[in-house]
């Protein structure tokens, strides 16, 4: 007859089964983040915590740049969390505006996608100035070919949004994922939580 587990064993064992499950989870499906800035506002607040999926751009195999099982890569309109390509142990999160193969433009904030204009719903402007391209690429930019196994993201609060017009490409190998769900939101300023935000999807 079998002796039984101590409690103290089942615990543990309970305890680090679980602890597992989520690593490999947080590594392989799903990760949370919190968004610390203005620069996808309106979209997403500062104070939203949101939910990215890992494994749609495919699984990282661990010590390498391979991807296996991946469902698609990146789209034009993708929500992104990526290595800041200036300091890889930064998280950035824009949204996709070209992908590999595509000349992007920017003329007097509007943006250009090979040539056609661009449908921004999801963008806010707070400055009505135009800056030239001499003096500033925030408004007027381009045009510029995307290489293969890049991305070129901007922030949809475009005058405040610090993104590939200023310092370049995004390579598919440093994204980490696309965002999903905002699953909780705090207003900092106010103290309270933004309960209209709670569940709504990231578009």
């Amino acid at each position: 007859m079998k002796k039984k587990k101590g409690v103290f064993r089942e615990y543990a064992e309970a305890i680090i089964t679980a602890l597992l499950l989520a690593l490999i989870i947080r590594a392989f499906v799903i990760q949370a983040f919190k968004i610390p800035s203005g620069s996808m506002i309106p979209t997403l607040q500062v104070g939203d915590h949101i939910l990215v999926t890992k494994f749609i751009y495919g699984t990282k195999i661990p010590f390498s740049d391979t991807r296996v099982l991946v469902f698609r890569e990146p789209r034009r309109g993708d929500v992104i969390v990526f290595k800041y390509p200036q300091d890889p142990d930064r998280d950035f999160i824009k949204r996709v505006i070209g992908i590999g193969g595509d000349v992007v433009e920017g003329r007097n904030k509007k943006i250009y996608v090979n040539g056609k204009l661009l449908d921004e719903p999801y963008v806010q402007h707070t400055d009505n100035d135009i800056r030239s391209i001499g003096k500033d690429v925030r408004d007027n930019f381009g045009p510029l070919y995307v290489p293969k196994g890049k991305l070129f993201v901007m922030g949809d609060n475009r005058d405040q949004s610090y993104d590939s017009r200023y310092w370049g490409f995004v390579d598919l190998n440093a994204v980490k994922g696309k965002a999903f769900i905002i699953y909780w939101s705090w207003d900092g300023s106010r103290h309270l939580p933004r309960l209209n935000r709670i569940g709504r999807l990231v578009k």
